[in-house]
């Protein structure tokens, strides 16, 4: 299923589909903050080097499927498939946006 994105959500998980971690990382603000499995990473070179970590460690498939706006957030709701435990999984993306790009991400089971 097709779901509308917000433009930088949308190349989030283009470049997510590439395994491409600058691009990722490009997606963000400087001072951007990402929290994921319980560990939380700050600024551009720290999520690049979070998602490059993430591709070499597994190999995983993310189809988005469901969007709300949530206290200010955007929620995105995404099937994962891959060789991680617990696969496959439903996620929760919490994108908090600025000037067009991604200030704040927390992702949740």
């Amino acid at each position: 299923m097709s779901i509308d994105l917000p433009e930088v959500i949308d190349a989030y998980f283009k470049a997510d589909k590439k395994d491409n971690a600058l691009a990722i990382s490009e997606c963000f603000t400087q001072d951007a903050v990402v929290v994921d499995e319980g560990n939380t990473y700050t600024g551009r070179d720290a999520i690049r080097q979070w998602m490059a970590n993430a591709s070499t460690k597994y190999t995983y498939t993310v189809e988005p499927f469901a969007r709300v706006e949530e206290d200010g957030r955007t929620v995105i709701t995404s099937h994962l498939v891959g060789n991680f435990p617990g696969s496959p999984v439903d996620l929760r993306y919490f994108f908090v946006l600025k000037d067009g790009m991604i200030a704040e991400l927390e992702i949740v089971p």
